[in-house]
């Protein structure tokens, strides 16, 4: 009896064992097709409208050009208004990015440790405009596959000021609708929702607005003139480009 009994604790594990493997799986492969989606053009150029609201309803907008090339490099310039104009920030392989400031005339490093500040007076921090794959920043685990969507919870593998996101992802394209994040304490503190739109073969995000939950605060990120694989150079993507 007592031999039984181990074989049948025995084969439980293994099958408790298959299942979450399984569902570890799963939730790898959603997140990265989702990273497919989100990375299929060799390269990018568009225009980024930026629009923040405060909580008494008032608007302030501005304007930039952003540049991406493959998984890992991207480059923002803002080109309006005059306070803004000239402002950039570069996002390289291995979480390297950089700031030019035209005042200052100088580039500096962000270091990873303010990654967490505002980008440039957005409710997106440094480390939401990093250029990186999903699939290599978080560990997934798959919460629900009901209805239309997926909803996976994403751990951090590396330094975040995120103690997880929760992405919510659609069933038929692979591109998120929704993501929350949880600050260390593990309370909600920010939400985007995304619109995305087929520009020729490609799914692109038309507007990412991100809400900042404590501060009640919006910003909407609103795409334009978008072009796909134009062969951007490795040059577009320098310290010295930044500073042109």
């Amino acid at each position: 009896m007592k031999f039984r009994n181990q074989i049948r604790v025995m084969i439980l594990l293994a099958f408790t064992g298959i299942v979450i493997s399984g569902n570890a799986q799963d939730a790898s492969t959603i997140l990265k097709k989702m990273d497919e989606v989100l990375y299929a053009p060799k390269d990018m150029t568009a225009t980024n409208t930026i629009i923040l609201i405060d909580k008494n309803g008032k608007q302030e907008v501005r304007e930039a050009n952003v540049k991406q090339k493959g998984t890992n490099k991207r480059i923002i310039r803002f080109t309006s208004p005059a306070s803004q104009a000239g402002i950039a920030v570069l996002a390289l392989p291995d979480d390297v990015m950089y700031m030019y400031l035209p005042a200052f005339g100088k580039e500096r490093r962000i270091a990873a440790s303010v990654k967490n500040q505002s980008f440039a007076g957005t409710d997106f921090s440094y480390e939401d405009m990093e250029s990186r794959l999903y699939v290599d920043t978080y560990d997934p685990k798959l919460i629900s596959k009901e209805g239309e969507t997926y909803v996976l919870e994403l751990i951090p593998k590396g330094r975040s000021d995120y103690s997880k996101l929760v992405a919510t992802i659609n069933k038929a394209h692979f591109y998120p609708e929704h993501m929350e994040y949880y600050d260390r304490g593990n309370s909600k503190i920010k939400e985007a929702i995304y619109t995305f739109n087929k520009v020729g073969s490609y799914w692109n995000p038309a507007e990412i607005e991100m809400r900042d939950l404590k501060k009640n605060h919006v910003t909407r990120m609103q795409t334009s003139n978008v072009e796909f694989d134009t062969g951007l150079s490795d040059d577009e993507f320098t310290v010295r480009k930044l500073t042109q």
